[in-house]
């Protein structure tokens, strides 16, 4: 294993993207979180809310497991990231996130379909979670060793882009043998697999444990052909990683283009993730669609992640990652607001005949946007902070990145779950998005496409 290739490095580091992309894929937008929002929403309708109050109770709850789990990550990820750079080890801490992301999506198959332990599911979900997101801040801060900075762009598309080939592969599976519709059959017409029990929705549970099951197995290629590179740590202990933390976040006023890329990454990052989070729900309480209906939008959304990931990989590599995140963000403002300006009755205001399929389609069309576009600003965004990554301290500055998207990975969803408490409506509760993608964007003018790091 000493003579690993620089090909093989590469491939074992996709194959993290390919393993842990079903957690996004299924759990947070395409069939648990849906899944947990009509749980829930049931449960709360039982307690004789009316729907549409039911609907918003249903959409705060799912708010609070992300607020608190992003809070979580974005405290301890910096931390986490220097600490790592000082021992000069990454892939022991990979591994202990990694076992946080299999016991965190094995237990959400106990969330059951009753509403009885809405809480338990959230704590399952947020475990899972908090593993994924720590063990991405170390994946990616492997990404400068794996080629020049004028590869690492379409290298990190083409990560992405094979990521969501994952999961659109892993929620086709869950579609075609697993998640029951209302008739108990699932997508074709088949009774879940392996017995499991529709009545009591145990195809749909079953996504936790192969969330879990995929990931230990699809990770076997990361570990056998990924190693620790890089510069060797001196440092021995956490004392000496909260001063290097310390140290580069003084740095930063000396470092405008950083700083403002950081300031506008956290706000953008975050809107898209409240995107992710919450366009199943949406789906769900808004457009009152089924699960599987819920799963095949998400299939289109991942095919068209992955592709449009692949080409704007090379549109990077041509143009450099500032003006490809700039379109992606414009397109999502535009999506966004036709989201926010629809339901079942009405478009921007004009009513619509009973029964009209039109919201659905172009909710269709929106999903294929958010998952093209959000593919594409996720991969060009890791390849321009590799542009303000000083190659001596790569995951301590992914840290700050990792900071950056999750210091207020808490704000979307706080902000949705207020603005739904407030108006009663789990569509206008999706609104906030748009002011952190409009903040995010300003933000970007200070931001130097080839970086400001110290030669």
């Amino acid at each position: 294993m000493a003579n690993i290739s620089q090909r093989r490095r590469i491939w074992g580091w996709f194959f993290f993207d390919w393993a842990s992309q079903p957690y996004h894929t299924l759990l947070v937008t395409f069939i648990f979180g849906p899944y947990f929002a009509s749980v829930a929403t049931g449960y709360y309708m039982d307690t004789g809310l009316p729907e549409q109050a039911a609907d918003a109770r249903a959409q705060a709850l799912w708010s609070t497991g992300l607020t608190v789990s992003g809070l979580i990550i974005g405290l301890g990820a910096p931390v986490m990231g220097a600490f790592a750079d000082t021992t000069g080890r990454r892939l022991p801490w990979i591994v202990v996130f990694s076992l946080m992301y299999v016991v965190g999506a094995s237990a959400i198959w106990g969330m059951m379909p009753d509403g009885s332990n809405l809480w338990f599911g959230l704590l399952a979900f947020g475990l899972g979670f908090i593993g994924a997101e720590y063990a991405l801040i170390f994946i990616n801060s492997q990404l400068p060793s794996l080629g020049t900075e004028e590869e690492v762009g379409a290298l990190s598309g083409s990560g992405f882009a094979f990521g969501y080939a994952g999961g659109v592969l892993s929620l086709l599976i869950m579609l075609l043998l697993f998640v029951e519709q209302s008739s108990g059959k699932t997508l074709i017409g088949l009774d879940p697999a392996f017995g499991l029990d529709a009545a009591q929705r145990e195809g749909t549970r079953f996504v936790g444990p192969f969330t879990a099951l995929w990931f230990a197995v699809f990770m076997i290629p990361y570990f056998l052909w990924v190693r620790d590179t890089g510069p060797a740590g001196t440092g021995r202990g956490i004392g000496d990683a909260l001063g290097l933390l310390a140290r580069t976040i003084k740095g930063l006023r000396h470092r405008l283009s950083l700083s403002a890329y950081l300031g506008s990454s956290m706000l953008y990052r975050d809107a898209l993730n409240g995107l992710y989070g919450f366009g199943g729900t949406y789906a769900i309480l808004v457009l009152n669609w089924s699960i599987t209906s819920v799963g095949v939008f998400g299939i289109i959304g991942a095919i068209s992640a992955a592709l449009f990931s692949w080409v704007g990989g090379r549109l990077d590599a041509r143009f450099g990652p500032k003006p490809v995140i700039v379109a992606a963000i414009w397109g999502l403002i535009a999506v966004c607001v036709i989201v926010v300006g629809m339901d079942r009755s009405q478009i921007f205001g004009m009513a619509l005949a009973e029964g009209s399929t039109l919201p659905d389609a172009i909710f269709f069309g929106c999903g294929v946007l958010i998952g093209g576009l959000g593919g594409t600003l996720q991969a060009a965004s890791r390849t321009l902070m590799v542009h303000h990554t000083d190659p001596l301290a790569p995951t301590e500055n992914f840290g700050l990145y990792g900071l950056s998207g999750r210091a207020t990975a808490f704000l979307a969803p706080a902000l949705i779950g207020l603005v739904t408490t407030l108006s009663g409506s789990a569509r206008i509760g999706i609104a906030p998005v748009i002011g952190l993608f409009v903040v995010g964007l300003l933000l970007l003018r200070w931001v130097r496409p080839e970086g400001d790091r110290t030669p």
